[in-house]
């Protein structure tokens, strides 16, 4: 095989963040009496996310501050008078509760059996191992990685310097990262110099931002490129 390593993005990879996310909003605003509106506060909500995960990507802010701005800023455009940490946090915790994994996931993860599989995730500590508990997938995992706990996040190279350095790995070219965001899984792994593979399921065009040196579209997709890396090395 080509690659001994594989270093996978989690939401949006192995888990769907949007049915995810939907819920875990839906519960929090219907918990502060807001069940009405809820599909027009979720879509201001995901613009003002959006923006500011854009700004962590660029280290122009920080996942602490993310945690509760995004709530900030959704309740001064709303005009709702509510506490946007104690929100955020609460937010947070009913996330960790859910569990949404991709079709096909399991049994990709299953056929790298032998190899080394890690997780690398843009994301709060807690929340993600809660979610991959919660999975039964934590043991097929070596290792999970959080930009929480690292102090840096994709596309950083020095969040995969960490990573590689816990992992004891020396030779870069038999690692891959795959995941589905080309200006965080895909850069991060061209800026660190090594191999990457985009999973874009629903086929979104590529802007230019980062070469990924695979694309797939279903995570049988991703087993028959493995397959032809084994028969190619």
């Amino acid at each position: 095989m080509k690659y001994d390593v594989f270093l996978f993005d989690l939401d949006d990879t192995l888990m769907d963040f949007g049915e995810t996310e939907k819920n875990a909003f839906t519960n929090v605003f219907t918990t502060h009496g807001f069940p009405n509106g809820l599909t027009d506060y979720r879509d201001s909500y995901r613009a003002i996310s959006t923006v500011l995960w854009e700004d962590l990507e660029q280290g122009r802010t920080t996942l602490a501050d993310l945690k509760t701005e995004r709530f900030r800023r959704l309740f001064l455009e709303r005009g709702l008078e509510i506490d946007a940490e104690q929100f955020g946090q609460m937010y947070l915790d009913l996330l960790g509760k859910e569990v949404h994994l991709i079709d096909g996931v399991t049994s990709m993860l299953h056929s790298l059996n032998g190899a080394r599989i890690a997780v690398l995730t843009n994301g709060f500590k807690d929340v993600q191992l809660a979610r991959i508990a919660a999975s039964g997938l934590t043991d097929t995992f070596e290792a999970i990685f959080t930009s929480e706990e690292i102090g840096f996040q994709k596309p950083q190279p020095e969040i995969f310097e960490h990573v590689c350095k816990q992992l004891q790995i020396k030779d870069k070219s038999r690692v891959l990262m795959i995941g589905d965001s080309l200006s965080s899984d895909i850069r991060g792994g061209n800026n660190f110099g090594i191999d990457t593979c985009w999973f874009n399921p629903n086929r979104k065009e590529n802007n230019g931002l980062a070469q990924p040196t695979y694309e797939i579209h279903d995570w049988k997709e991703f087993q028959m490129v493995i397959t032809q890396t084994i028969a190619s090395s």
